[in-house]
């Protein structure tokens, strides 16, 4: 087992959730197409770079939504830039493509997109780009630590 997905799984002991391996997905919709699930149960990890503190930001996304970068910068209260893969690994200890909302080497300010609580269930990567997990918005946001807040077009 990788350590990106045991990280992972240490992080969702004490959730009700299905760890599983699937076929790849390089898009939302393939993901919901692999799972049998609507695309915007697919958690997507999205990650901004904090242009003064120069942290990671996470934005938990519906997989149909798009991050609204003026909306997401004023919750950040920082300007936001894109995360380059080394920010992104050396802050989550994850890989691109395999981001997920739990499990990060280090705490991490995340938001949670609303629309998200509108199913009973949610997808989201597990820590490699083959694995994901199922975890209810309420599980999901508490473990994150994230904010549900508006932030999407």
């Amino acid at each position: 087992m990788s350590k990106s997905l045991a990280r992972v799984r240490r992080a969702l002991e004490d959730v009700s959730c299905l760890i599983m391996e699937t076929g790849p997905a390089t898009t939302a919709q393939m993901a919901a197409d692999e799972l049998g699930v609507e695309v915007d149960q697919i958690a997507k990890s999205i990650i901004f770079r904090g242009e003064d503190s120069g942290e990671a930001i996470l934005f938990i996304t519906a997989g149909g939504n798009q991050v609204d970068t003026a909306k997401a910068t004023a919750l950040a209260g920082e300007p936001l830039g894109k995360a380059d893969a080394a920010l992104i690994r050396a802050q989550t200890g994850f890989a691109i493509g395999g981001v997920s909302p739990v499990g990060h080497l280090f705490a991490i300010r995340a938001f949670l997109d609303p629309r998200l609580h509108g199913f009973s269930l949610v997808w989201a990567a597990a820590g490699t780009p083959r694995h994901v997990f199922s975890i209810s918005p309420a599980d999901l946001e508490r473990v994150s630590g994230a904010t549900t807040a508006d932030f999407t077009a």
